[in-house]
């Protein structure tokens, strides 16, 4: 028989509310992470155990372990199981029957996990971009210390020449403390990041989705990788409307009559991907002409922020095209050209 198990986790503790169907017996239990056996708990189901837990980011260790005693793990979203909630009161012990009863009512709200590989390239990709942000911060706070001291070098300032005029220059003793720091955290950083982009390249290295979304300018390594572990597999959205909406790029309205009102994007979903996505947009109206002409249209009427946006959301569907068909950049353009006469010989029929 199946047992169904509803998990209200927390980082310290974790509130139980299980089912056996074989008797129907609703039981529930407090369990400390530090003090109880957790895994000695789990361990005695019997039969095909579905654990159900809203969606966290400190509960690999749990999920793994469950993994490991070969249970099904379902994870949820927690903005639509409180949204279910028909009580207001809050508690641990509600919130786990609360899970209970959506897994047996089948109205569980869950949502999709990354495979293992998927998971840790995304991690990787994270923590990259935490490093990447230090060493913005400290390559932002230099040129402040060289411009006090008459160096306004800009970019040259962290060359060779630059660094060697920038440790020439007379300092307080305070500033001359700050230099010597952040050029060292600087190098210290560009030692830690580089041996991060070789695993990801190696991760990269002989992936067919990564290597055809890379033919499309713009889209290099990083944001490539993000694409194809966040939307794989992609035939679970099943249009580009979905796809736009799983990242957070969607327009949100608040219209009522004949008042209507933008918000902006959503913001759902991968706060990373859309970082990368605007970059790559910035770099793909400089080299795709379609898209340079589509940005100019709308920065003259929306601004550059939104059109730059508006870009980053086009680039979105042509990469999840692109997956979804198994094909390259070229092959994306000889489609478009091919759509396009078939409508103007249409309109000319016509």
């Amino acid at each position: 028989m199946t047992v169904y198990i509803g998990v209200d986790f927390h980082a310290r503790v974790q509130t139980v509310c299980w089912c056996d169907l074989a008797d129907g017996e609703i039981q529930v239990r407090e369990l400390h992470h530090q003090e109880d056996d957790i895994r000695g708990f789990y361990a005695p189901f019997q039969g095909e155990v579905i654990v159900g837990v809203e969606a966290s980011g400190y509960s690999t260790w749990f999920e793994e372990m469950l993994h490991e005693l070969g249970y099904h793990v379902w994870l949820g979203n927690a903005r639509e199981i409180r949204r279910l909630a028909k009580r207001r009161q809050k508690t641990d012990r509600r919130d786990a029957e609360l899970i209970l009863d959506l897994l047996l009512s089948d109205e569980f709200p869950r949502i999709y996990q990354p495979s293992p590989q998927s998971r840790e390239v995304l991690r990787m990709l994270r923590y990259r971009h935490r490093l990447v942000k230090m060493r913005t911060m400290a390559k932002n706070s230099v040129p402040a210390l060289a411009i006090s001291v008459g160096l306004p070098l800009k970019r040259r300032l962290l060359t060779k020449g630059g660094r060697e005029m920038l440790l020439a220059a007379p300092m307080s003793p305070v500033m001359s403390q700050q230099r010597e720091q952040w050029l060292s955290l600087l190098t210290e950083l560009d030692q830690r990041i580089a041996p991060l982009d070789a695993w990801l390249q190696e991760q990269a290295h002989g992936d067919p989705r990564v290597e055809r979304r890379r033919t499309h300018p713009g889209l290099g390594l990083l944001t490539s990788l993000s694409l194809v572990h966040t939307l794989s597999p992609v035939q679970r959205l099943a249009t580009s409307r979905k796809v736009v909406a799983y990242v957070g790029l969607d327009p949100m309205e608040r219209s009522s009559a004949e008042k209507k009102r933008y918000l902006g994007i959503s913001k759902e979903g991968s706060r990373l991907l859309r970082f990368l996505l605007v970059e790559a947009a910035r770099a793909s109206i400089k080299v795709d002409p379609e898209l340079n002409r589509f940005y100019r249209r709308l920065v003259y009427r929306r601004g550059p922020q939104k059109a730059i946006v508006a870009v980053a959301r086009k680039l979105l569907i042509r990469a999840y095209i692109m997956l979804r068909d198994e094909i390259d950049y070229a092959e994306f353009l000889r489609r478009g050209v091919e759509a396009r006469s078939a409508r103007s010989v249409h309109r000319q029929q016509a």
